[in-house]
């Protein structure tokens, strides 16, 4: 089982690769074996990669409405491919430990490993970019003083993430706590469901 700090490194060789371009729409080129952990977590660093890329795009306040609006779409399918993905990994970690016997007293996680690798890839996006601000040589001192105090405090939730993820790894396999998925049930997305698509049939 990979470790946090195994984790970390597949997502900052992916935010490096990225960055070669610096564009959204460049090609995803997974190095990793398909239907492994590390080509789900590659693949997963990659559509947030991409997306805080079309985030920036999109407040331009000089932007063409009808480009603003395709870029929403594109926004909206990103967040439907990074929840399907999160999933997947959550899928992946359940059947790794299908076979761990609980302990009659086993706590429940409120977070999934999967959604916590979530929160640890788009934290090294912040690292990255803040530490571009802190770089900048453009940028008056105060600005830089204020982005290195933020990084600070980026670089030890960092850790602490890092603790989290090894800690609940460990509980898992010894039955500890115990794993229960959610899936997500977004409405907007569906047919069915969201009002305003599913009234259009009418």
């Amino acid at each position: 089982m990979l470790t946090a700090a195994q984790c970390y490194h597949i997502f900052n060789v992916c935010i490096s690769k990225y960055h070669v371009t610096d564009s959204p729409d460049a090609e995803l080129k997974n190095p990793h074996p398909n239907a492994t952990l590390e080509f789900l977590l590659y693949s997963k660093n990659w559509i947030d990669t991409v997306q805080w890329h079309l985030e920036d795009l999109i407040r331009d306040p000089k932007i063409n409405p009808a480009e603003a609006l395709t870029l929403k779409r594109r926004i909206d399918k990103s967040n439907q491919d990074r929840t399907d993905i999160v999933e997947k990994i959550d899928d992946y970690f359940l059947d790794v430990l299908k076979h761990v016997n609980l302990k009659e007293n086993a706590r429940q996680n409120s977070e999934t490993p999967a959604w916590l690798l979530d929160r640890m890839s788009i934290l090294l996006l912040k690292i990255f970019h803040m530490q571009e601000q802190v770089n900048r040589t453009d940028a008056p001192p105060d600005h830089i003083a204020r982005c290195q105090a933020k990084l600070n405090v980026l670089l030890e939730q960092k850790t602490d993430m890092q603790f989290c993820f090894d800690e609940l790894m460990d509980d898992l396999h010894k039955g500890v706590r115990k794993m229960k998925v959610y899936r997500q049930m977004k409405m907007y997305n569906d047919a069915s469901l969201n009002p305003v698509l599913y009234g259009t049939k009418k």
